[in-house]
């Protein structure tokens, strides 16, 4: 067994204490929203950056334990918004390095089988030179694996939470959640890609969206291996190609960039929205 695999493992069995650790017994997020010195508490936009923000600061004593318990240190970007959220350094190694990043997303209140996705990291600079240390803790190169340890959950109806007025602390338990019904996933960032932008024009890699999907590490890449993913990415809308006009374009699809190299486009696992339950084998 390798490191990764070995990492992925460990991380994947400490899903479900993460998952006690942040929900009540009825699925509830514990988190209620905050108090002041008055003992008032204030309910918590469902906005999902601020969801996110606290949700990773509700893990990471937990996360903190993890790394302790497996003989990792933790090392945190030192400007924010840089890659990863998190690498795992080592103790007894430290060339051994994994960049985890924290993904956090909701279900499509129609169509619950979908997530609304979320970016799996930037294609620019420190993906494109593997060398490079902007905007990233290390370079890209010296980590062993790129994982996402990702939450999706329900938002719950705005009108059954009342934001404008603070609570007692006694009414705590009363409270409604902004968010619940979690479910955690572990992957590896390349298995859960698609071949579109996750972010209008910005340089940041989309993920799939169909939870079955994201769960189980069936992404377009998935078949074709994470070297098609990295030189995919590398080369996103760099490659020129004859038109059906007489013109040219960029390649910005991965049939197309398949095609282009030569390789098995069989390989290509279709982006899939359908419901899984309506599919017929």
């Amino acid at each position: 067994m390798t490191a990764k695999e070995e990492f992925e493992i460990q991380l994947k069995d400490h899903v479900e204490v993460l998952q006690q650790h942040i929900s009540s017994e009825d699925g509830q997020w514990a988190v209620k929203g905050f108090i002041d010195v008055f003992r008032n508490v204030y309910t918590i936009s469902s906005d999902t950056k601020i969801v996110s923000k606290i949700l990773e600061i509700h893990l990471f004593p937990k996360i903190l334990e993890f790394s302790q318990r497996h003989g990792y240190r933790i090392v945190l970007p030192e400007h924010q918004n840089h890659y990863p959220d998190i690498s795992f350094v080592k103790s007894d190694d430290e060339s051994v390095k994994f960049a985890v990043d924290f993904k956090t997303t909701y279900r499509n209140p129609d169509k619950a089988y979908l997530c609304n996705g979320f970016t799996l990291g930037s294609h620019g600079e420190y993906f494109q030179n593997r060398d490079s240390t902007k905007n990233i803790r290390f370079p890209y190169k010296s980590y062993a694996g790129h994982f996402c340890l990702g939450i999706i959950y329900d938002r719950i109806e705005n009108t059954a939470i009342d934001e404008t007025r603070p609570h007692k602390l006694e009414e705590l338990q009363a409270i409604k959640s902004v968010v619940g019904n979690f479910q955690f996933f572990v992957a590896e960032k390349w298995k859960i890609a698609s071949d579109k932008r996750g972010s209008g024009n910005t340089a940041n890699i989309g993920s799939i969206n169909r939870i079955m999907d994201i769960i189980n590490g069936d992404g377009m890449f998935s078949q074709l291996g994470e070297d098609w993913f990295d030189e995919y990415w590398i080369n996103f809308n760099k490659i020129t190609i004859p038109d059906n006009k007489g013109g040219t374009k960029k390649i910005n699809n991965l049939k197309e960039f398949v095609a282009y190299r030569n390789g098995d486009s069989s390989l290509i696992v279709p982006k899939n929205n359908s419901d899984p339950s309506k599919v017929r084998y």
